[in-house]
């Protein structure tokens, strides 16, 4: 059942949204419903909601001894 839901918000919060809306070939109330349907009653687990070549990366970096200087030196490497 589909119910209808008014909300007060600033005018320019409200003329980004119907600009972003367009955007995205949606309707402000889809852009509402979205996010609220994105909502959990519960929190959330750790690490739910990372995606799995994320995941892979986790510890990656463990025991690597890196600073500043590496990213440096990284950079120069690559963009010189």
């Amino acid at each position: 059942m589909r119910t209808k839901l008014t909300l007060r918000l600033d005018e320019d919060l409200i003329r980004r949204a119907k600009s972003s809306a367009k955007r995205r070939g949606k309707s402000v109330s889809q852009m509402v419903a979205d996010y609220l349907a994105s909502l959990e009653a519960k929190p959330r687990e750790p690490g739910l909601g990372v995606t799995p070549i994320v995941r892979s990366l986790k510890g990656a970096l463990r025991g690597a001894h890196l600073d500043l200087e590496d990213y440096h030196r990284h950079l120069e490497d690559k963009y010189l």
